[in-house]
């Protein structure tokens, strides 16, 4: 894979173990660390605050040897960095008109490029930075001019902006944190100094995560160590990095040592979630009067695709890890599906459903949906009218789930065939029946879909789709077949979670053993639309992931290509780390492109398709998610 810019910076947070007020034996942890993460293709690394002398030095901060001592240990630190493109931020403090401050240095390559100082520092010790004098917006230091104050770090090259603020900073009611990514900075880094106290842990991961949700960044925390005094106070060398809200990795605290910890922070996928925050960036003008300057960085190592990741990428990225996360998630999403269709059903007066069942995993849970929504209308589940339409493919299998199913459920239960239907359709048309193509199959799913639409009429009500999120993006449904309904409740369901809403149903609400061994027979049933002839056996033959490919690939493309825009070349590198050891690169590769082929051609079936209620962040939706040309070509994407 060719080097490019795939928008991930591997992030270090580390600290260093420290003598307190030894400068000279704290820059030689510093430098080995600085070493050991720019050979690890570290892009941004992150120390403590204060962490040239130690946090805890007290009244030492006012002796002159301490220091001249840091600035000879500062000096030397950056000297480390010669020829080292990793962006490094780390505490010092500077003396400035007869007063010092808390600040963190920003260097690379040999060169300290900014000085940012607190805001609002311990004042016995430190003048606050909001309240720099006039005209100090650089200082001399090491005989160069260093900017100094509110500063922004921006690499032109891959367009990564870095914003600084320090330790308890992050407080403030208006933090810099705050005002600095509205006005750009898409990581923020913090050295900080934060002592270990009950529940402090806990509560440090929370703020830490919530800034960068609220802020949609990057965050960086790297707090002092077991090596600062603990007279008064205990440090426990807390680091941690966040993206958009999610704890992407934290340390073991209270180790001894230096303690170095590496993830990748995606800023590729933050600059996406902001451009879909429409006027975030006037946010500047309306809240934040800071003029910042920006300071230019040399190119800051990124990955390309050649290094594997640190970081895991969940191969379910609809499905949480924690079980307790899955259990609410899809309580909540069977919530949403039967109150949506209840309130659907009400609002025209309609009190039934007409649902087509095949013993499949989509119309399994719409007919759930539809049982349970009449239970909240207080109607009687026999107004769910539910058929089963046996046709050339139709199992033995999925025909004697289907309607145990219907039974068990308590629904007005018809089957009708529709062999003779079709065979008629074969013989207007002229089609050779032993010719199994698209209008062998399509005939069938339009000859269903005709004979439940005719049902609601007869009946009253309304068509419950059954198509799913994957198929939809895929277009794997027939136009005008099973694509339409009157109201599809499983519209913006992906294929991998449905499977769980099922199971979670079979877990909470089934009411015998027969209906729940069905629903676990269901569940254990191959995909398949079921338009082809069973095999000689008597099984299904068309299984639906041996065209398409398989759905845990098919819904993790769907999710970072329509959540955070990736592409190709990112989406494949990432997918790569993510199914490891479950599907090599030229299979994913072979996945990813017919997945391209399909989600761009068969956007005319997703341009008119019915209402439905959406469930998590992503549809597809026309209407309100996903606004594409029909017309649009795939050679960008495919190259």
């Amino acid at each position: 894979m060719s080097k490019i810019n795939l928008g991930l910076v591997r992030a270090g947070a580390a600290t260093p173990a420290i003598k307190v007020a030894d400068p000279a034996s704290n820059a030689e942890n510093i430098i080995a660390i600085i070493n050991k993460a720019a050979a690890d293709n570290t892009g941004i690394l992150v120390l403590p605050e204060l962490t040239i002398t130690g946090s805890t030095c007290g009244d030492l901060f006012f002796q002159d040897v301490l220091y001249a001592a840091q600035l000879e240990a500062l000096a030397k630190i950056t000297a480390a960095t010669s020829n080292i493109m990793t962006t490094v931020v780390l505490g010092c403090y500077i003396k400035l008109d007869n007063a010092l401050y808390d600040c963190a240095a920003v260097l690379q390559n040999g060169t300290i490029l900014g000085i940012v100082p607190k805001v609002m520092p311990d004042n016995r010790y430190f003048a606050s930075g909001a309240r720099i004098p006039e005209g100090q917006e650089c200082i001399r230091l090491f005989g160069r001019t260093i900017p100094f104050g509110d500063l922004i770090f921006e690499d032109e090259q891959s367009g990564l902006d870095i914003g600084v603020e320090i330790g308890s900073d992050m407080d403030l009611p208006l933090s810099p944190a705050a005002m600095l990514t509205v006005n750009g900075a898409d990581i923020i880094v913090n050295p900080a100094a934060e002592p270990e106290i009950v529940k402090s842990a806990s509560r440090r991961r929370s703020k830490i995560a919530e800034s960068s949700r609220k802020n949609t960044c990057g965050y960086i925390f790297a707090s002092a160590g077991t090596g600062e005094s603990v007279s008064d106070m205990l440090y426990s060398g807390h680091c941690i990095t966040a993206e958009n809200g999610n704890l992407l990795v934290e340390n073991k605290r209270l180790e001894n040592g230096n303690q170095l910890t590496y993830t990748e922070i995606d800023f590729g996928k933050i600059n996406f979630e902001r451009l879909h925050h429409r006027n975030y960036r006037d946010l500047a003008g309306i809240y934040t009067p800071k003029d910042y300057s920006r300071i230019k960085l040399m190119p800051v190592p990124v990955m390309d695709g050649t290094a594997p990741l640190i970081r895991r990428y969940s191969p379910t990225p609809f499905i949480p890890q924690d079980p307790a996360q899955i259990d609410a998630n899809c309580r909540e999403i069977f919530s949403i599906q039967t109150k949506s269709l209840a309130r659907r059903l009400s609002h025209i007066g309609s009190p039934k459903a007409v649902v087509g069942i095949s013993g499949g995993l989509d119309s399994t849970l719409a007919l759930l949906v539809s049982a349970q929504a009449m239970k909240l209308l207080g109607m009687p589940t026999t107004h769910v009218v539910a058929v089963t339409m046996p046709g050339f493919g139709t199992t033995d299998h999925t025909y004697n789930n289907a309607l145990t199913l219907m039974k068990k459920l308590g629904c007005d239960v018809r089957e009708i065939s529709i062999a003779a239907s079709v065979r008629q359709h074969f013989a207007d048309i002229g089609h050779n029946e032993s010719v199994h193509d698209v209008t062998y199959e399509n005939s069938q799913a339009r000859e269903r879909t005709q004979i439940l639409m005719d049902i609601a009429n007869q009946e009253n009500g309304i068509v419950v789709g059954t198509g799913d999120l994957s198929e939809a993006a895929l277009g794997w449904c027939t136009y005008n077949g099973d694509h339409m309904s009157m109201y599809n409740v499983n519209c913006s369901v992906p294929k991998t979670l449905i499977r769980h809403v099922v199971r979670w149903v079979k877990e909470n609400y089934s009411e015998d053993q027969v209906m729940a061994d069905t629903l676990q027979s269901i569940l254990d049933t191959p995909i398949s639309p079921e338009l082809l002839p069973p095999d000689e056996s008597g099984n299904i033959a068309q299984k639906t992931e041996e065209n398409v490919g398989p759905y845990e690939l098919n819904d993790f493309f769907i999710f970072y290509t329509l959540r955070y825009g990736m592409s190709p070349a990112k989406l494949a590198y990432i997918a790569r780390s993510a199914f490891e050891g479950i599907y090599d690169g030229t299979t994913i590769d072979k996945w990813l492109k017919i997945f391209y082929r399909r989600f761009f051609t068969q956007q005319f079936k997703r341009n008119c398709v019915p209402d439905g209620p959406k469930v998590g962040t992503v549809g597809l939706s026309p209407r309100g998610d996903l606004q594409m040309p029909a017309d649009a070509f795939t050679n960008t994407w495919l190259g």
